[in-house]
C-alpha cells in the first residue's frame, strides 16, 4: 500500500520515525514534508500536496500529523476525495470506526498528545481495517457534493 506523510514543524520527528518505522514493516512511503525544523512553518503547506495524492490515488492513504491534528485535517478534508479522521488519544476505537464506517484515508496525529509506541498500534489498527462498506457508503457518496 502506498502511504503519503506529511506535518509542520510540530510533528517532524515523530513523522521520521513513523517513516522509518513503516518502511521497516515493508510499506511504501512518500514523504511530503516537512523535511527539516522551521518553526514557522505552515501546516496547509505540507498537508494539501499529501491529501491531493491520496485522493488522486484511491489505493493509497495518508497519515498527517501536527501539534493536535485539528488543523492538518481540516486542511486535508478541503481536498475533494479525502475523508481525514483526527486522533490524539483516548478510545483506540475511534481508529477503527473511522475505517469501518467512515472509510478514512487519511489519520491525522497529534503528536503533542500521543506517545510514540501508542501511534505505531494506532496506525497498525488503522491500516489493517476493512471499509464495512453497505450503508456507510451510501454516506460516504454523500459527502463530495
Amino acid at each position: 500500500m502506498k502511504i503519503h506523510l506529511a506535518t509542520d514543524h510540530a510533528g517532524l520527528e515523530l513523522k521520521n520515525n513513523i517513516k522509518d518505522y513503516l518502511i521497516s514493516k515493508g510499506q511504501d512511503v512518500t514523504d511530503h514534508g516537512a523535511h527539516e525544523y522551521d518553526a514557522q512553518d505552515d501546516y496547509p503547506d505540507y498537508i494539501f500536496p499529501c491529501a491531493k495524492a491520496v485522493a488522486a490515488d484511491p489505493e493509497s492513504r495518508g497519515i498527517i500529523l501536527g501539534g493536535s491534528g485539528q488543523g492538518e485535517a481540516m486542511a486535508a478534508n478541503r481536498v475533494r476525495g479525502v475523508r481525514a479522521a483526527v486522533y490524539y488519544g483516548s478510545e483506540k476505537e475511534i481508529v477503527q470506526l473511522s475505517r469501518g464506517h467512515n472509510n478514512a484515508n487519511v489519520l491525522s496525529l497529534g503528536a503533542r498528545f500521543i506517545s510514540e509506541q501508542v501511534i505505531y498500534e494506532v496506525i497498525e489498527t488503522w491500516l489493517d481495517k476493512p471499509f464495512e462498506g453497505g450503508r456507510h457508503q451510501r454516506r460516504i457518496d454523500k459527502l463530495d457534493i
